[in-house]
């Protein structure tokens, strides 16, 4: 049986280690000596996703990430009640720590209970955050479950990702002419302009139910004086629905074009990449079947909802694993007010106890 003070304990240790996206080797190594601890082989492939393995046939695979978005340094967990939470001043990073610690104390506790579960593999990917890259570059040879729960989601453990969106990132760099702004500005050609045309062309924000968009950086200039010579902006639309994506597609790279038509003397170009693939959950996948019947044997009722985000699932199914994504107790994640809610810990940590030792 998990152990609450063990496992808020473990919890709160995890998230005291920095781990933005790209700097998960602490944390890395962190939860690498506790599963050594569990008596797993531990490897890391060439992308230093975290791969941990054990003798047996039919390994359910069990998975997190390591890295936590920004503010997500020197991060001081606080327990108020029952929640726990940041000092107001970065996020927690119970995305997606909550669920790693969620998976080690399921193993702790069935190790000390000494009792009969099914083969596992653990791994703990690098980089999801910005863009599922540590999945996207996972050494599936290495990879033995064709089963797998991902620890992932929002809010309590029962709450199932149904469905979720394809992602397309995108880059526009523009380079127009410097000049000095009180001197000769008529001799500039401002990037900065041309580049917030671009960005009052395009949609923003929910286009429909199933479809967002979204201009998230613009960087450009670099002194007061000039004009400026260059400017870069990205952003990133998603849907589930395929004909909406073409679509955006299409007027983004229109958009594109009129305003090159606009601005002749300027170079603008774009990039467009899929960073990951839309799917809908078969609530008939024998792995489905399986975490909805350990939930309703604890009382627990599945909440199969569709979700805006992605996850390692994701990637996880293009590669032929069958894939689960689930509650793990946190909530307004990326943001500084992101909380987990102890007892909603807890049943993400038996959860994942139940689903190792079901029929086992």
């Amino acid at each position: 049986m998990p152990d609450q003070e063990r496992l808020v304990n473990a919890f709160c240790d995890l998230v005291r280690i920095d781990s933005p996206s790209g700097e998960e080797w602490d944390v890395a190594q962190h939860v690498t000596d506790r599963l050594v601890d569990l008596g797993f082989q531990v490897e890391r492939d060439a992308h230093g996703n975290v791969i941990a393995g054990e003798d047996g046939d039919r390994p359910l695979l069990l998975s997190a990430h390591m890295d936590t978005v920004d503010p997500g340094r020197s991060i001081r967990p606080q327990l108020v009640g029952d929640r726990v939470t940041s000092d107001g001043n970065t996020i927690l990073g119970g995305d997606c720590k909550a669920g790693v610690a969620a998976i080690l104390e399921a193993l702790e506790a069935v190790k000390l209970d000494g009792r009969t579960r099914r083969p596992v593999q653990v791994v703990f990917t690098r980089g999801e955050e910005i863009g599922l890259v540590g999945a996207s570059n996972l050494d599936f040879s290495m990879i033995r479950g064709t089963e797998a729960v991902v620890f992932d989601g929002n809010g309590p453990v029962n709450t199932i990702t149904g469905a979720s969106p394809t992602y397309m990132a995108f880059d526009i760099n523009v380079r127009g002419r410097g000049a000095h702004a009180g001197v000769e500005p008529e001799k500039g050609l401002s990037a900065i302009k041309i580049a917030t045309d671009i960005i009052a062309e395009l949609p923003q924000g929910r286009i429909d139910t199933e479809t967002t968009f979204n201009v998230a950086t613009i960087t450009a200039g670099t002194v007061r004086n000039a004009v400026p010579s260059e400017a870069s902006l990205t952003g990133e639309f998603r849907s589930m629905n395929m004909e909406s994506l073409e679509l955006l597609r299409m007027q983004l790279i229109s958009t594109v074009n009129n305003i090159r038509g606009r601005y002749q003397d300027a170079e603008i170009t774009e990039s467009m990449e899929m960073m990951f693939q839309m799917y809908r959950l078969d609530p008939n996948e024998a792995t489905a079947q399986l975490v909805t019947r350990v939930m309703r044997d604890m009382g627990l009722e599945p909440n199969i909802q569709p979700s805006g985000g992605g996850t390692d699932g994701n990637v996880f199914r293009l590669n032929g694993i069958e894939s689960v994504v689930v509650g793990m107790s946190t909530n307004l994640m990326h943001t500084i007010d992101e909380y987990v809610v102890v007892p909603d810990l807890m049943n993400t940590a038996r959860f994942c106890e139940q689903l190792m030792t079901f029929g086992a």
